[in-house]
């Protein structure tokens, strides 16, 4: 089985700058549909000609994180102003819907005169019911996950992940980040399913708002996925990144991406699978995803400084041989 085939398969199994514009339904589609695709071939290729693997050592099971030095993590608690945290996470889903197709699970256990407990499960800590980090061994292309280690020998159902489980980011991950405020670029609250975002997009955020990601830093992306889903209410489309972020992302070198869906729906006939970027950021190019974030008060928050730029915190649970932690990452200004 070819590299993509096997990731395929994997991936079935588990306004302008400070203006608002308000609008009913969606906006017209950004991504232009006549834009070509990456091909299976470019796609496969990437996977060696951009890979990330030996960078670090042989040993490495950090990746990207690699790149977050004293000095970026010194130069991340600068940018703190004004002491005011903003959440990045969504409030827990423990309802079914559409897009929240495996619920976490609450209940009391215990409620008396002198005291109160209760349960929290997370039965898909991949999916959309909290804002969670994927460790690196959460996606593998042809049984090889980040680094090339061996995903069978090294994530089975009896141990876990013996190799790039959530451990290795036990003691938090503290770095400049940056907002990448497509929606706002475009002019509208939300972008509309099926929207791709394409290197040329984020360059014009970024001479549009004067700042840019560079080595270590996180790069934060928001299309609107939590404004439309109060607007609009839950349903399964999504806009992201094109395939073609690919070798823009190498170039930069970021240490973390902060997204609300790993993927855009409906695509565009003859495309790639459509965790593509996802598994591919991961297993090849080492970069740690946190997924499921709702970016809507982070993006009031920045508009309204003018400010894109920002301290981010994310401290995943030590929970050994894990393959994703929920968090709730705090922007700092």
């Amino acid at each position: 089985m070819s590299a993509l085939a096997f990731s395929r398969a994997v991936s079935i199994l588990v306004c302008s700058l400070g203006t608002t514009v308000a609008l009913v339904g969606d906006a017209a589609s950004q991504g232009s549909p006549s834009r070509p695709l990456v091909s299976e071939a470019q796609f496969e290729a990437w996977q060696t000609e951009l890979s990330n693997w030996g960078r670090w050592g042989r040993d490495d099971e950090l990746g990207t994180l690699n790149l977050i030095t004293p000095a970026k993590r010194q130069a991340a608690f600068a940018l703190v102003k004004e002491g005011v945290p903003v959440s990045l996470s969504t409030n827990t889903f423990t309802e079914k819907a559409v897009d929240v197709p495996c619920p976490a699970e609450w209940a009391m256990s215990t409620a008396t005169l002198t005291g109160a407990t209760d349960r929290v499960a997370y039965p898909c800590i991949h999916g959309a019911a909290s804002t969670h980090i994927d460790s690196l061994a959460h996606t593998f292309f042809a049984g090889k996950m980040w680094n090339g280690y061996d995903s069978s020998a090294l994530v089975t159902m009896q141990k876990g992940a013996q190799k790039n489980s959530v451990m290795p980011m036990k003691n938090g991950i503290v770095t400049r980040a940056v907002l990448y405020d497509i929606a706002r670029l475009k002019g509208v609250p939300y972008l509309a399913p099926g929207d791709r975002i394409f290197p040329d997009d984020m360059e014009a955020w970024e001479r549009k708002a004067g700042v840019q990601v560079g080595p270590g830093d996180a790069l934060v992306l928001r299309w609107g996925r939590y404004g439309r889903r109060a607007r609009l209410g839950p349903d399964d489309g999504a806009a992201g990144f094109d395939n073609s972020i690919l070798p823009w992302l190498k170039r930069r070198d970021v240490a973390l991406i902060v997204w609300e869906t790993a993927g855009y729906s409906p695509q565009p006939a003859g495309d790639l699978f459509r965790n593509a970027v996802h598994n591919f950021i991961q297993a090849i190019l080492g970069i740690h995803v946190l997924d499921r974030a709702d970016l809507e008060a982070l993006s009031e928050a920045t508009a309204s400084r003018n400010r894109w730029e920002f301290m981010l915190t994310v401290n995943p649970l030590a929970l050994p041989n894990a393959t994703g932690s929920p968090v709730n990452p705090i922007a700092m200004f």
